[in-house]
């Protein structure tokens, strides 16, 4: 058998296992919801609401599947774990105890047991569901800090294609206001000299007393 046809044949044997855990799958939930719900009925459960029995603890094993695959790394699964174990017990119990009562009322205990499933069964759901939310929160925690802090890069711009700013143009000089040319002085003429008598005015008479 060459390569191809090793190929082909691992092809349909993962097909076939599909189909069969599905088919198989939905026989067995189909079966134990009927049981459920009847020993729910065996418990005084009223018969419209009985099929609520069944929903309760098949979708609590369903979730703690499913989060228990989903937190594969985390210390959580711990917790999934443990209620797929005990939700996989009370189904298995629920079942043999039908079996047992054979159509026949339950007795007291066997039905505060049933009763108690219901709130038991939210309670388990709603703090898995608060460890998802929590999972997730750190998951995406990390993501949004490195994105903060991821430095932006620019584009390498090269130094020739880099125009230079152009220089202020200066400021212009202030010019001196021009200043009005004086008229030339003009030079007073000297007064001539008064004779000695017109500048006494004392008489002196001439020749003698």
């Amino acid at each position: 058998m060459d390569i191809g046809e090793k190929s082909r044949a691992m092809v349909a044997a993962r097909l076939f296992a599909v189909t069969t855990t599905v088919a198989v799958g939905m026989a067995a939930f189909w079966l134990s919801f009927a049981t459920l719900r009847d020993l729910a009925t065996l418990a005084h459960i009223p018969a419209s609401d009985a099929w609520l029995f069944p929903m309760i603890v098949d979708g609590t094993i369903i979730e703690a599947t499913v989060g228990a695959l989903v937190l594969a790394n985390s210390p959580d699964r711990q917790w999934f774990r443990r209620v797929l174990v005990i939700g996989a017990m009370v189904s298995i119990a629920g079942n043999s105890l039908h079996a047992v009562a054979a159509g026949k009322s339950l007795p007291p205990w066997a039905c505060a047991l049933v009763a108690a499933i219901a709130p038991l069964s939210l309670l388990a759901d709603t703090h898995g569901l608060a460890l998802l939310f929590r999972a997730a929160h750190r998951v995406s925690a990390p993501v949004a800090e490195a994105v903060v802090d991821e430095p932006i890069e620019s584009d390498p711009v090269s130094v020739d294609t880099v125009e230079p700013a152009a220089s202020p143009a200066p400021a212009p000089t202030p010019q001196p206001l021009p200043v009005p040319a004086r008229a030339p002085a003009v030079a007073k003429p000297l007064r001539p000299a008064l004779p000695l008598q017109t500048m006494l005015p004392i008489s002196v008479p001439v020749g003698g007393a």
